[in-house]
């Protein structure tokens, strides 16, 4: 009893200081990925009980993953960001003698005992993290656009989004990295003049990259969506995306209803529970339910950034945009795929897409903003070991 006594206004004051509104919409999305996880593999031939309850086990872990990331202050991460640098490398690195192939034809699962993870969504958080305290450092303690500084970030890129590239082999999620590290640096108050520069330098880059970095069935995956002539049947390599977008136009405005859609119950689209969820969505529960799932993405991106312009630090504030720019670049190039005009690269729609790696890292994310509400910064933190007079 007295346990409970001093436990309850601990909570009360965890349900006040946290992120509660953020918590629910990202529980809200979870659940309705789970009714559509649900209908999306009841054609399978071992139904969808096994689904249904590895996901229902990662959103519990996930809640309490939410919890525990709101708790422990992100100041605390940014300070052993060497560690996290490190163990995000050796992780990475892992994937060469350990990687396992996924159905997208990456290398960028690790499997024991049955449980697969994804190293790229884990590092993705400390990717986030040490970033966001390296802009706010040289943003508030040195000339951010200097060249030694420039150097130093665009350094710490492109060895992160190499060593992806080369382990994970997940061109995917080094694009998601890509627009991260863009939109943070945005943020933080790169000049528009490095911008251009750096666009000038990719262009001069691709196409050392696409002759022989790429192999041919990759080009023709990234090609396929605006060239015809490279699948002009749709039986090859345009398969997948061309039975999406008729699962998407047969669900009209109300859908077909759960269960019953002629593509999403038939096995003609890949990946249906996982990639290609949002075309269940749209078929089965038509424009109406596909609007409903972008309205709460929406919803969510719009929260992560309130909570960073009210954070009252450098490093919060980016932290909470480099979550937002995750969410908006998977959702977009999710749904893209699904609808014909983006290639297809293995991205999951966050929250709904099947997968616990990728559920546990939408929570881990959420969890920060959350923490950043929950204990908001003076305008210059203390991380540095300093204050600003």
């Amino acid at each position: 009893m007295r346990a409970l006594k001093k436990f309850l206004p601990q909570l009360r004051d965890f349900v006040h200081r946290a992120d509660m509104f953020l918590f629910t919409m990202s529980v809200i999305c979870a659940l309705y990925g789970i009714v559509v996880i649900a209908s999306a593999t009841k054609s399978y031939e071992n139904g969808s009980a096994q689904f249904v309850i590895v996901q229902t086990l990662a959103l519990v872990l996930g809640m309490l993953l939410f919890i525990a990331m709101t708790v422990i202050d992100v100041d605390i991460f940014a300070q052993h960001w060497t560690w996290l640098y490190g163990l995000s490398a050796l992780l990475l690195l892992s994937l060469i003698p350990f990687g396992a192939v996924s159905d997208t034809g990456n290398n960028g699962w690790l499997r024991f005992f049955g449980i697969g993870i994804q190293p790229t969504e884990i590092v993705k958080l400390a990717f986030i993290i040490v970033l966001a305290k390296q802009l706010a450092y040289l943003k508030d303690y040195k000339n951010l656009n200097s060249v030694t500084s420039v150097a130093q970030i665009v350094g710490h890129f492109i060895l992160m989004f190499g060593l992806i590239l080369v382990t994970a082999q997940d061109l995917g999620s080094a694009l998601v990295y890509f627009f991260i590290f863009a939109v943070m640096l945005f943020v933080a108050g790169v000049k528009i003049y490095w911008f251009i520069m750096g666009a000038a330098a990719i262009a001069c880059m691709v196409p050392i990259f696409w002759t022989y970095f790429l192999e041919d069935y990759q080009r023709n995956r990234i090609l396929a969506p605006y060239d015809s002539s490279i699948d002009p049947d749709n039986t090859g390599i345009n398969w997948q995306q061309n039975q999406s977008k008729i699962a998407l136009a047969s669900g009209q405005l109300t859908g077909t209803g759960l269960g019953d859609g002629t593509q999403s119950q038939s096995n003609a689209i890949p990946g249906k529970h996982t990639d290609f969820i949002f075309a269940v969505i749209g078929e089965e529960l038509g424009l109406i339910g596909a609007c409903l799932v972008l309205l709460l993405l929406m919803i969510i991106v719009i929260r992560c950034i309130q909570v960073g312009l009210r954070s009252g630090s450098t490093m919060s504030m980016l932290v909470c945009f480099g979550v937002t720019a995750t969410v908006v670049f998977q959702t977009f190039e999710n749904v893209g795929m699904c609808i014909g005009i983006a290639p297809v690269v293995g991205i999951t729609l966050p929250f709904f897409s099947y997968g616990g790696s990728s559920l546990f890292s939408m929570f881990a994310a959420m969890g920060l903003v959350s923490g950043i509400k929950y204990r908001p910064k003076p305008a210059r933190a203390s991380i540095y070991g300093r204050e600003l007079k």
